[in-house]
Protein backbone atom coordinates (compact mmCIF):
# COMPACT_ATOMS: atom_id res chain seq x y z
CA UNK A 1 0.00 0.00 0.00
CA UNK A 2 1.34 3.43 -1.11
CA UNK A 3 2.37 6.04 1.52
CA UNK A 4 -0.28 8.34 2.43
CA UNK A 5 0.47 12.30 2.16
CA UNK A 6 -1.12 14.72 4.16
CA UNK A 7 -2.72 17.96 2.49
CA UNK A 8 -0.05 19.98 4.59
CA UNK A 9 2.89 17.39 3.83
CA UNK A 10 1.30 17.83 0.34
CA UNK A 11 1.48 21.72 -0.31
CA UNK A 12 4.95 22.23 1.42
CA UNK A 13 6.45 19.90 -1.07
CA UNK A 14 4.30 21.03 -4.17
CA UNK A 15 6.12 24.56 -3.30
CA UNK A 16 9.10 23.15 -3.47
CA UNK A 17 9.40 21.24 -6.57
CA UNK A 18 8.59 22.42 -9.93
CA UNK A 19 6.85 19.36 -11.40
CA UNK A 20 4.93 18.99 -7.90
CA UNK A 21 4.93 15.86 -5.93
CA UNK A 22 3.22 12.24 -6.88
CA UNK A 23 1.37 9.82 -4.59
CA UNK A 24 -1.93 8.83 -2.60
CA UNK A 25 -3.32 12.03 -0.71
CA UNK A 26 -5.30 11.66 2.01
CA UNK A 27 -7.86 14.31 3.66
CA UNK A 28 -11.38 15.03 5.30
CA UNK A 29 -13.55 16.80 2.54
CA UNK A 30 -13.90 20.05 3.99
CA UNK A 31 -15.31 22.45 1.56
CA UNK A 32 -16.56 21.81 -2.12
CA UNK A 33 -17.27 24.58 -4.76
CA UNK A 34 -17.75 24.50 -9.05
CA UNK A 35 -16.68 26.77 -11.59
CA UNK A 36 -16.97 26.61 -14.89
CA UNK A 37 -18.91 23.20 -14.47
CA UNK A 38 -15.61 21.84 -12.21
CA UNK A 39 -15.95 20.52 -8.80
CA UNK A 40 -13.76 21.50 -6.14
CA UNK A 41 -12.85 19.43 -3.08
CA UNK A 42 -10.88 20.94 -0.38
CA UNK A 43 -9.31 20.33 2.84
CA UNK A 44 -10.05 22.98 3.90
CA UNK A 45 -12.99 25.09 4.63
CA UNK A 46 -11.96 28.19 3.07
CA UNK A 47 -10.47 27.09 -0.04
CA UNK A 48 -8.28 30.36 0.31
CA UNK A 49 -6.51 29.28 3.12
CA UNK A 50 -2.75 28.11 2.33
CA UNK A 51 -2.51 25.33 4.04
CA UNK A 52 -6.01 23.56 1.41
CA UNK A 53 -5.10 20.69 -0.94
CA UNK A 54 -7.68 21.17 -3.47
CA UNK A 55 -9.03 18.01 -5.82
CA UNK A 56 -10.19 19.40 -9.21
CA UNK A 57 -12.92 17.13 -10.80
CA UNK A 58 -14.34 17.16 -13.95
CA UNK A 59 -17.63 17.09 -14.68
CA UNK A 60 -17.25 13.37 -16.78
CA UNK A 61 -14.86 11.92 -14.00
CA UNK A 62 -17.48 14.11 -11.51
CA UNK A 63 -20.40 11.68 -13.52
CA UNK A 64 -18.13 8.43 -13.05
CA UNK A 65 -17.93 8.89 -9.36
CA UNK A 66 -21.59 9.63 -8.68
CA UNK A 67 -22.46 6.60 -10.56
CA UNK A 68 -20.26 4.19 -8.82
CA UNK A 69 -20.93 5.89 -5.07
CA UNK A 70 -24.63 5.96 -5.65
CA UNK A 71 -25.54 9.33 -5.42
CA UNK A 72 -24.45 13.00 -5.83
CA UNK A 73 -20.18 13.15 -5.48
CA UNK A 74 -20.54 16.18 -2.93
CA UNK A 75 -23.11 14.19 -0.85
CA UNK A 76 -20.97 10.72 -0.57
CA UNK A 77 -17.53 12.60 0.27
CA UNK A 78 -18.67 15.88 2.12
CA UNK A 79 -16.71 15.16 5.71
CA UNK A 80 -15.45 12.47 4.91
CA UNK A 81 -11.73 10.99 4.43
CA UNK A 82 -10.73 10.13 1.02
CA UNK A 83 -7.82 8.99 -0.82
CA UNK A 84 -6.63 10.41 -4.16
CA UNK A 85 -3.94 9.49 -6.58
CA UNK A 86 -2.28 12.33 -8.49
CA UNK A 87 0.17 14.84 -8.53
CA UNK A 88 -0.12 17.96 -6.42
CA UNK A 89 1.27 21.40 -8.07
CA UNK A 90 1.26 24.55 -7.12
CA UNK A 91 -1.71 26.70 -8.85
CA UNK A 92 -1.43 30.30 -9.29
CA UNK A 93 -4.87 31.83 -9.00
CA UNK A 94 -5.46 35.06 -10.53
CA UNK A 95 -7.94 37.42 -9.00
CA UNK A 96 -10.28 39.62 -11.17
CA UNK A 97 -12.38 42.75 -11.11
CA UNK A 98 -15.30 43.61 -13.62
CA UNK A 99 -14.68 40.63 -15.58
CA UNK A 100 -10.34 41.24 -16.11
CA UNK A 101 -7.62 40.26 -14.15
CA UNK A 102 -5.82 41.94 -12.10
CA UNK A 103 -2.35 41.72 -11.27
CA UNK A 104 -2.80 40.05 -8.24
CA UNK A 105 -2.73 36.76 -7.38
CA UNK A 106 -2.77 33.82 -4.75
CA UNK A 107 -1.41 30.56 -4.69
CA UNK A 108 -3.71 27.23 -4.13
CA UNK A 109 -2.03 23.55 -3.73
CA UNK A 110 -4.05 21.32 -6.98
CA UNK A 111 -4.85 17.84 -7.60
CA UNK A 112 -6.64 17.03 -11.22
CA UNK A 113 -8.30 13.73 -11.08
CA UNK A 114 -7.81 12.48 -14.01
CA UNK A 115 -9.87 8.73 -13.52
CA UNK A 116 -12.58 7.87 -11.47
CA UNK A 117 -10.85 4.99 -10.14
CA UNK A 118 -7.79 7.59 -8.32
CA UNK A 119 -10.46 8.58 -5.94
CA UNK A 120 -11.63 6.12 -2.68
CA UNK A 121 -14.03 7.06 -0.10
CA UNK A 122 -12.59 6.28 3.53
CA UNK A 123 -14.23 2.38 3.53
CA UNK A 124 -14.27 1.89 0.06
CA UNK A 125 -11.92 -0.61 -1.98
CA UNK A 126 -9.23 1.30 -3.20
CA UNK A 127 -9.08 0.66 -7.26
CA UNK A 128 -5.22 1.60 -7.87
Amino acid sequence: MPLRITPEQAVINAAQSENGITGVFEMVVRGTGRENGRLFLNSQPDYRDPRSLTVAVSPKVERELEDRLGGPLVDAVSSKTIAVRGTARTTRIWFYANGRSTDKFYFQTHVNLERARDLTVSGEHAFY
